[in-house]
């Protein structure tokens, strides 16, 4: 007889836990919807308000650095990243878009911190108004949802030790 899969369960419970959040300043209006939606989640989900510290950074390519400053402090459970990159007319757009996004992925690679992305990535205002509060919800808010289920499940999975098998 062959045993189950051990299944790791979900978990929104930001009690406890503290968390650090990166936003970018460039696209403000969008920026701050999304850092509401965020810290909304967070406070719903249990964490303290002074649980949760906020780095503002000039633009999206900054992000990476400063979520890597972050995480390593050791102080978080997770970091969120928020922010808009909205496409123009010449390919500054996909030089951003892909270092942002790179240089986020090698943080949560080098530093096994828990790190959400929540960098809005749109060919046009409206399409990141949307999804900072309107008819697609806020991405904010989801990101930091993601933040808190991977806070609890990377220590669950760390310190997990399996059953010896019979």
């Amino acid at each position: 007889m062959t045993q189950p899969p051990f299944a790791f369960a979900s978990d929104l419970d930001a009690s406890g836990l503290r968390f650090g959040v990166v936003v970018s300043r460039f696209n403000h209006p969008i920026s701050a919807m999304l850092l509401e939606g965020c810290l909304e989640a967070l406070r719903e989900h249990g964490a303290a308000g002074d649980g949760i510290d906020v780095a503002w950074v000039p633009g999206a390519f900054e992000i990476p650095q400063a979520a890597r400053v972050m995480a390593s402090t050791g102080r978080y459970a997770a970091l969120v990243t928020l922010g808009s990159v909205i496409r123009g007319g010449t390919p500054h757009f996909e030089y951003v878009c892909a270092g942002v996004t790179d240089g986020v992925r090698e943080v949560m690679r080098d530093t096994g911190v828990p790190v959400s992305f929540g960098v809005l990535t749109t060919d046009n205002i409206e399409q990141a108004l949307a999804r900072c509060g309107g008819e697609m919800e806020n991405k904010g808010r989801d990101v930091a949802l993601a933040a808190i289920e991977m806070a609890r499940l990377v220590p669950a999975v760390e310190s997990h030790v399996p059953e010896p098998q019979s």
